[in-house]
């Protein structure tokens, strides 16, 4: 009994040692972004460092605006979970209430393939099969585009979403669906008013997987966006934040090198706000549960 508790006491230092670990990683990435990205904004002026619209680093009167960038990636990331949220959705209700089980094993097979593809593959694909096809289809001199940026985020959080609602709709009781099945609910009916509503919060949290896989990619969407800095139009060559400072950390110095770690903590405060968000519409939707 002894060796028992003493083992169950190490166990619970082991997991409080690690979570402090884990913590401890949060806290230091924080305070190295903060470190590194405030003075460039106290040099270049908060508002216009947010809301000019002109980005031009190297040039004889530098500019540090990054108002396209912040518009291209909230445009980008709302585009993706857009399209791939209701993809998700009615993929995962397809594969746990309608497969059978052969074709359940293989989709579930073929989304884990998917999920572990890297994000430099889905950026060729991208750059050598959608781009062409999107500018011939729309008659553009360049297809590379926030149009081709959303079609690849979509493309590419769809695993995520479809993983996470798919375990949640599986940990829905039977018994929810008999009794809607009792009382007349056609199949349908059940899975998308019962099946889905019961698991809302394990879909909530995939879309905020799929949030944090949308904002925070920068190869594939560099490959595919055109990565210039203008104002964001569906089928302009657009730049994201995470590909501003993946372009360009390589050669910047002085200020500008600043201004790029201001950019990646104002990259790690808009997802703390998105997770923040959608957190709280987790807990809400838990209480009217």
């Amino acid at each position: 009994m002894k060796r028992k508790q003493r083992f169950e006491t190490m166990m619970q230092w082991i997991f409080t040692l690690f979570g402090l670990i884990s913590l401890a990683f949060v806290c230091l990435i924080t305070i190295y972004l903060v470190v590194s990205g405030i003075p460039a904004i106290l040099k270049i002026g908060l508002l216009e460092f947010l809301f000019s619209s002109q980005w031009a680093p190297t040039a004889s009167d530098a500019r540090f605006g990054i108002l396209p960038f912040i518009l291209t990636s909230v445009y980008g990331t709302c585009g993706a979970i857009i399209l791939g949220v209701p993809l998700g959705i009615f993929t995962s209700v397809y594969i746990a209430k309608f497969a059978n089980k052969k074709v359940r094993a293989l989709t579930e097979t073929l989304i884990q393939i998917l999920a572990s593809i890297p994000s430099v593959v889905f950026g060729l694909v991208g750059m050598y099969l959608i781009v062409p096809f999107v500018a011939k289809l729309f008659s553009l001199s360049d297809g590379a585009s926030l149009f081709c940026a959303i079609i690849v985020l979509t493309i590419m959080i769809l695993p995520s979403i479809i993983k996470v609602s798919l375990t949640s709709l599986d940990a829905v009781s039977k018994e929810y669906e008999q009794a809607s099945f009792a009382l007349g609910a056609t199949d349908v009916e059940t899975y998308f008013k019962v099946s889905v509503l019961a698991s809302r919060s394990g879909i909530l949290t995939a879309m905020i997987l799929g949030v944090g896989r949308a904002i925070g990619e920068a190869m594939a969407v560099m490959m595919v966006s055109g990565n210039a800095s203008n104002m964001p139009g569906l089928f302009e060559s657009v730049r994201f934040l995470t590909t501003a400072v993946s372009s360009e950390m390589a050669y910047a110095s002085g200020l500008q090198r600043q201004a790029l770690f201001s950019i990646a903590l104002v990259l790690y405060v808009f997802i703390l706000l998105i997770n923040a968000i959608l957190h709280q519409t987790m807990k809400a939707g838990q209480h009217e549960r």
